[in-house]
């Protein structure tokens, strides 16, 4: 996975991101390239979160998410 896949995973406009901070930017890249992104996201979560409101990415862009799941159907049992 590339970083700016995962910055639009995380709904943040990486081109907005890297323009007006550059230096953050440059810096969880290489880390990013370094590391899981499970483990990138747990060691930045909260950064991460105040990252997406400054840079939010536009609706339009947002990756789809998959189909919403069909809850299965109750079975009720036959009382006789």
């Amino acid at each position: 996975m590339l970083f700016d896949e995962y910055l639009k995973s995380k709904k943040i406009d990486p081109e907005a991101f890297q323009k007006n901070n550059p230096e953050i930017f440059s810096n969880w890249k290489n880390l990013f390239e370094q590391m899981h992104p499970a483990s990138f996201t747990s060691r930045f979560l909260f950064k991460i979160n105040g990252i997406r409101r400054s840079f939010q990415l536009p609706a339009e862009v947002i990756p789809a998410t998959p189909a919403a799941v069909k809850p299965k159907p109750v079975i009720k049992p036959k009382i006789s």
